[in-house]
C-alpha cells in the first residue's frame, strides 16, 4: 500500500474515533509500536499519523509522555469539528436507512419531519450560538428549506424556529420574544389574511409582511378517502374519528369560522379535544390509523402519503417587525425568497401557488 494514502488512513481512523467519542479528551493514543503491530507499517508511517492529527489539534503529543486527545479547543477549531461529527453522525444514519431499503429522498423528508416535531417541543441547543434569529409561528414544511438557507448563505447567524401557532407567534413578537413570525390567520370580516392581526396586536408598529406562498388548506384523509369526505359539512358524522390543530392555529381559525358559519358548533366535532401542533402530527395521526380525518395543508399530506380535500387556498406570511427588517440576513432572505431557485424549492413540496413568494407590504 502507498506510504502516503496509508498514514492518513491512520490518522482518518482516529480522527473518527475521537469525533464518535470511542477515544475522550485526556485518552492516550496507542504507542507508534502497538499501532505499528496494527496496521503492519513502520514507526515512521504513524509518527507522520500523529503529527498530522497535532497540526489539527486533535492530539497533543508530549516528550515521554505519549500522545494524548487534546482537551479543550479553540471556537475557531471547534466549530468544524462539531460539523464533522455531525456529518458523520448523519452518514452513518442515511446508510442505515439505505440498508433498510429506503430512497435518499424518504430519507431526507424523515429528517424534516423530525425537525418539524422537535421544534414544536420549543427545542433550545445547549449552547446558542451568538447571533440568532428568532422565528415563533405557525407550521410550515417549507421553512425547513429556510432553515437549510440560512445554514449555507448566514452561518454567524443561526435561525431558531419554534412552531407555537400563528396567534401565539405574533403574540411573541409583541412581547419581544421572537424577531419574526409566520402566520396564516384568516379574518372572517374583512375575509384577508394576517394584516388586520398585525394591526390589533402590533398597533402602531411597521412591520414588513413578506408572502412566503399561497398553500392550499384542506382535510387530510387516508389514501384512498374510505369515508367519502368531501367538505366540512361531513365532520360531524359520529362515524369519524377527528384530529384537530391547537389554538390559536390559522388552519383551526379558519376551519372553526366555516364549521360556526354553516350552523355547525366546532366542539361536537368527535375528537375535537384531540389536538396536534403541527401540521405534520395531524398527518401523522391520520397516517397511524388514530384518526380519519384532520385539517391541513397538502405537503403535510403528501409527506405522509395521505389523500387530501382541498377546501381553499390561505396565504402564509413572515411578519417581520421594522427593526428585524434592517438585518442583513433578513434582507438577503426576502431578496432569496424572490429569485426562482426558492419558487422552484418551495412549489416542489406540493399544493404551494409560489406567485406572490418574496412579494413585500408594510403595516403603518
Amino acid at each position: 500500500m502507498d506510504k502516503a494514502f496509508l498514514y492518513s488512513q491512520i490518522a482518518e481512523s482516529i480522527r473518527q474515533e475521537i469525533l464518535q467519542g470511542t477515544l475522550q479528551p485526556g485518552d492516550r493514543l496507542p504507542s507508534i509500536r502497538e499501532m505499528t503491530d496494527r496496521w503492519q507499517c513502520t514507526p515512521g508511517t504513524v509518527q507522520r499519523a500523529y503529527q498530522e492529527l497535532a497540526r489539527q489539534g486533535l492530539v497533543i503529543s508530549r516528550p515521554g509522555r505519549g500522545t494524548h486527545v487534546a482537551g479543550t479547543l479553540s471556537p475557531e477549531e471547534e466549530s468544524p469539528l462539531r460539523r464533522a461529527m455531525l456529518v458523520h453522525q448523519a452518514e452513518r444514519f442515511l446508510l442505515e436507512s439505505l440498508t433498510a431499503g429506503f430512497s435518499p429522498t424518504e430519507v431526507e423528508q424523515a429528517l424534516h419531519l423530525a425537525l418539524d416535531r422537535w421544534r414544536a417541543v420549543d427545542y433550545q441547543p445547549r449552547s446558542a450560538p451568538s447571533h440568532i434569529l428568532r422565528f415563533a409561528g405557525s407550521h410550515d414544511l417549507a421553512l425547513a428549506l429556510i432553515a437549510t438557507w440560512f445554514g449555507e448563505t448566514a452561518p454567524r447567524e443561526a435561525l431558531e424556529i419554534r412552531f407555537v401557532g400563528s396567534l401565539a407567534g405574533l403574540m411573541a413578537l409583541g412581547r419581544g420574544e421572537a424577531d419574526l413570525a409566520g402566520s396564516h390567520l384568516w379574518d372572517e370580516e374583512s375575509d384577508t389574511y394576517n394584516l388586520p392581526f398585525v394591526r390589533r396586536l402590533l398597533p402602531g408598529e411597521r412591520v414588513a409582511v413578506l408572502t412566503l406562498a399561497h398553500r392550499r388548506l384542506g382535510l387530510m384523509v387516508p389514501p384512498g378517502n374510505p369515508n367519502a369526505i368531501t367538505t366540512l359539512a361531513d365532520l360531524p358524522r359520529r362515524d369519524l374519528r377527528f384530529v384537530n390543530r391547537q389554538r390559536g392555529a390559522g388552519t383551526r381559525v379558519w376551519v372553526e369560522a366555516v364549521l360556526r358559519r354553516a350552523g355547525v358548533d366546532p366542539r361536537s366535532l368527535p375528537g375535537h379535544d384531540l389536538e396536534m401542533p403541527t401540521e405534520t402530527d395531524v398527518a401523522r395521526t391520520v397516517a397511524e390509523g388514530r384518526a380519519d380525518v384532520g385539517p391541513g395543508i397538502e405537503a403535510a399530506a403528501r409527506a405522509y402519503g395521505l389523500g387530501f380535500v382541498s377546501l381553499t387556498n390561505e396565504r402564509y406570511d413572515l411578519i417581520i417587525p421594522a427593526s428585524t427588517w434592517e438585518r442583513a440576513s433578513v434582507q438577503a432572505l426576502a431578496v432569496w425568497l424572490a429569485s426562482g431557485e426558492a419558487k422552484a424549492a418551495i412549489g416542489a413540496l406540493g399544493g404551494y401557488d409560489t406567485a406572490e413568494t418574496g412579494r413585500i407590504a408594510w403595516s403603518e
